[in-house]
């Protein structure tokens, strides 16, 4: 963060450059966020796969032990 430049007298040439660093600051944030959910959302879902192969997998045992 670059807090040395002040071109105007009044600042606002800081002031621009803290609140374009604030902005990037959130963005980066909310970016992190919306990684996190996709990846959870990914996870709940291989989960319930998961638990629908193993369902599957249990039928086809309990239909070979009933055709024997």
């Amino acid at each position: 963060m670059n807090t040395n430049v002040n071109t105007n007298p009044n600042g606002t040439t800081t002031m621009n450059l803290l609140h374009e660093d604030l902005a990037r600051a959130q963005m980066a944030e909310r970016l992190g966020e919306a990684q996190q959910l996709q990846l959870g959302y990914r996870l709940a879902r291989a989960r319930r796969l998961s638990r629908k192969a193993e369902r599957a997998a249990q039928q086809a045992r309990l239909a070979l032990a009933r055709a024997l």
